[in-house]
């Protein structure tokens, strides 16, 4: 073991996936352990936070273990503990955090706070080890849809965010309309393949005061109130048509504001991450838009956009080596800026 390394356990519980990993001088992942809940919620149409919190307790310990025996380490190998405090679920999110304050303290290793959009952001750091702030960064999630400035690798601003509904949420909403389970992006995605995108005219909901702030929930509202319009009339919506008209609007506001927020401030290196930059119609619409321009784009590979904790063992490490530690007073946010720690 190289004494310059620095190896970092990372713990990840503020929705409904308890995950942990080890993560080496912030792009090396040397073990990513994933427990996902989204068979036991797709009964309900979304996560059940009592159910996510009760099963992150019962998951956790056997988890990090495994993270530890996938990478080879003990306790005693390790760095820093990093674990994601905000924002989240509270309920799922003070499972992690209260774990690794009870690690951090048993074992004497710093504790490291990490903001969730913000380790988002870092999983590209681990797909593209060459990428580098400054860079613009559009964070597309269930429960966030940002456009932000990172100037450094802890140093944030946001341009836009969503004044409702974030793009994931609208895409699982318009999803059970459709008739699909939960989560309804991946459905969507492949449903669009087999539709004509130009078939319904959808709203693109538009935003005072901030030109390039999201709303999604006119669009969600839309897709709903024409299928039940079309059950009134004892007509059929075609499916396909449908989830390719949806997905081709969402992906006209996302590339609309990000190319014109690019444009304004000068930037050439466009970064995507979030759950719904898994989205292949999104990823292929901004790769496109940026080949246009010239523009670099990065995306993260399929396995981390959604919640993980390399991610957060990514981000945990430069948060880590600019001296932002917490310690045992550390809590669980439910809503916390990415711009602030």
């Amino acid at each position: 073991m190289h004494p310059e390394n620095v190896n970092i356990l990372a713990i990840e519980s503020s929705c409904d996936e308890t995950a942990a990993a080890v993560v080496q001088n912030g792009k090396t992942v040397l073990s990513n352990i994933i427990s996902s809940q989204v068979e036991e919620h797709k009964k309900y149409g979304g996560v059940v936070p009592e159910i996510a919190s009760r099963r992150h307790c019962e998951n956790i310990c056997w988890v990090v273990d495994g993270a530890l025996k996938e990478a080879g380490l003990t306790l005693d190998d390790l760095t820093a503990i990093a674990v994601t405090y905000a924002p989240g679920l509270i309920g799922a999110l003070l499972v992690g955090v209260n774990y690794a304050k009870g690690l951090s303290m048993a074992t004497g290793l710093p504790l490291i706070p990490v903001h969730h959009i913000r380790s988002h952001i870092a999983a590209n750091y681990i797909t593209h080890p060459e990428l580098t702030p400054p860079f613009l960064c559009m964070v597309a999630s269930g429960g966030h849809s940002h456009i932000i400035e990172v100037l450094d690798h802890v140093t944030f601003r946001v341009i836009g965010r969503t004044r409702d509904d974030a793009a994931g949420e609208a895409f699982d909403k318009a999803a059970r309309a459709m008739g699909f389970p939960y989560p309804g992006g991946v459905y969507i995605d492949k449903a669009a393949k087999l539709g004509n995108p130009d078939a319904y005219k959808l709203p693109h909901p538009k935003v005072d005061g901030s030109v390039y702030d999201f709303s999604f929930s006119g669009l969600k509202t839309a897709v709903i109130n024409t299928f039940h319009n079309a059950k009134q009339k004892g007509v059929e919506v075609d499916t396909n048509d449908m989830a390719a008209s949806f997905q081709k609007t969402v992906c006209d506001m996302i590339a609309e504001k990000l190319m014109g927020a690019a444009k304004e401030l000068g930037y050439k290196k466009i970064v995507l991450a979030g759950g719904v930059s898994a989205n292949l119609g999104l990823r292929e619409r901004l790769k496109t838009e940026c080949k246009k321009r010239n523009f670099d784009f990065y995306v993260p590979t399929l396995d981390l956009c959604g919640d993980n904790a390399a991610m957060v063992g990514a981000q945990g490490f430069y948060e880590y080596k600019s001296g932002n530690l917490a310690d045992l007073s550390l809590n669980a946010v439910a809503t916390k800026d990415i711009e602030k720690m």
